[in-house]
């Protein structure tokens, strides 16, 4: 059942977490040049990691428990990166190598956005199926 509308939030999802982090800079270091998360190790682990437990949710649609607590385990990651941006951001000094805050660091909240979209429908499909076996 790959053509519910979940499916396209946790595919949007994983775009916004695995393709936006290549355009858009988290940040600009002390002499000036765009921070990318691929250049921060940590943070590009939890951007992929983020992108690929939103695909392995979309391939275990006949298990909408698991599909539930994997969407809100990935909203709790996304959690964790926002945190350590806020983190970063707050704590900007001189002896920090990022020095300026970038549009990257939104990208959390796109992916939160659109994973509590789906863990919505997903949600609301379980509801019908309990309906539907309450008639039997």
């Amino acid at each position: 059942m790959l053509q519910r509308i979940q499916t396209i939030y946790l595919f949007l999802a994983a775009l916004v977490s695995a393709g936006l982090i290549f355009v858009f800079s988290i940040g600009e270091n002390n002499a000036g040049e765009a921070v990318f998360a691929q250049d921060i190790l940590l943070v590009f682990g939890l951007f992929l990691a983020s992108a690929a437990l939103s695909l392995v949710t979309i391939f275990l649609f006949k298990n909408r428990k698991l599909q539930f607590v994997l969407g809100r385990l990935n909203i709790i990651l996304n959690l964790i990166l926002l945190g350590l941006f806020v983190y970063w951001s707050l704590n900007i000094s001189g002896e920090s190598n990022i020095s300026e805050k970038g549009i990257g660091m939104l990208i959390p909240i796109i992916s939160i956005v659109f994973l509590v979209l789906a863990n919505k429908a997903i949600k609301k499909d379980e509801d019908l199926v309990k309906s539907v076996d309450r008639l039997r």
